[in-house]
């Protein structure tokens, strides 16, 4: 469920974009009204005001705004323009690039994603990048992560509720076995499993193989897996179990302590305002005792702190 808050009377994409217009006349940027547009349309409406800005005025509005705003306003105004799709390629793309790899954001964004939008996602990178996804992750990645990742993306799975019990268990012996065994066959066994069930069979599997360990299926994830490879199999879980919650817990991680990973924050805000962030509002209020908004409140400023907040909803 999206917090993003529309207007029940929206002006038309020829006002929004005459506002637009007007806020970068004069001695620099009028933010405030940038925010005030953007941040309260939907999707489609931003969409077809990027169309009529560009109609009316001869200039792409994403160069626009990149010459006007600055900072990690900028960067999340940039990536709310996007749709959903082209959004996911873009960030995969920047997070692919270069000698040091956003391996995390990576995993997110391939790891979190249903089959049906995993589709999209590669349709998007194709059409933005040109090339397949599939090849630039296996030209910048590497070992069990990237086998794992290239198996997510090239395998169709079901996305319904139903599972089947017998293959349930069978997952759940395979898997206690070969953590008992250790090595290569721990790795392919949990590749197969996980990039191969649907998420109501994933969910199933896990209860099974509670009930065979004395540990749980993330506690054996855990021992015997490290550093990405093991991030994306917990991302892949946690996802199946519940979305909002592996998303309340990143976004925890990424303004607990010193300093704030606003690359995370703004990746997290923009991609999930549409989809599911009143549910991960209420899961983080849940389990930290404390609303997402008043958390971001703390942990940002200015303009950039109120986009995010746009987009986050009441404080409730």
């Amino acid at each position: 469920m999206a917090t993003v808050t529309i207007p029940a009377a929206t002006p038309s994409y020829r006002d929004d974009a005459m506002q637009i217009f007007r806020a970068f006349k004069g001695i620099g940027c009028d933010a405030g009204t940038i925010i005030d547009i953007l941040a309260h349309r939907d999707a489609t409406q931003r969409s077809f005001i990027v169309q009529e800005y560009e109609s009316a005025y001869g200039h792409e509005l994403r160069k626009r705004l990149s010459s006007e705003l600055n900072g990690n306003l900028k960067k999340a105004v940039l990536l709310w323009l996007h749709e959903p799709g082209e959004r996911d390629a873009f960030i995969l793309k920047k997070a692919l690039k270069g000698t040091v790899k956003d391996q995390r954001a990576v995993t997110e964004i391939i790891c979190s994603r249903s089959p049906s939008q995993i589709g999209q996602l590669k349709r998007a990178y194709f059409t933005n990048v040109g090339t397949n996804l599939e090849d630039h992750v296996e030209e910048e990645l590497s070992g069990d992560h990237k086998k794992l990742l290239l198996a997510f993306l090239m395998t169709s799975r079901y996305e319904g509720p139903e599972y089947d019990e017998v293959v349930v268990e069978q997952d759940a012996k395979a898997m206690q076995k070969a953590c008992k065994k250790f090595g290569l066959s721990t790795a392919k066994t949990f590749i197969q499993v996980f990039s191969e069930r649907s998420r109501a069979h994933l969910c199933a599997v896990s209860d099974a193989y509670n009930g065979l360990s004395k540990k749980t299926l993330e506690k054996a994830i855990r021992d015997e897996t490290h550093r990405h490879f093991e991030y994306a199999l917990k991302t892949i879980l946690r996802c199946a179990e519940s979305p909002p919650r592996f998303y309340a817990k990143a976004l925890r991680k990424a303004m607990k302590g010193l300093g704030t990973d606003d690359t995370t924050l703004t990746r997290i805000v923009v991609t999930r305002a549409e989809i599911d962030m009143y549910y991960i509002k209420a899961e983080y209020r849940k389990k930290y005792g404390k609303t997402l908004n008043d958390a971001v409140h703390s942990d940002t400023s200015g303009h950039y702190r109120a986009f995010l907040l746009a987009l986050l909803g009441p404080n409730n």
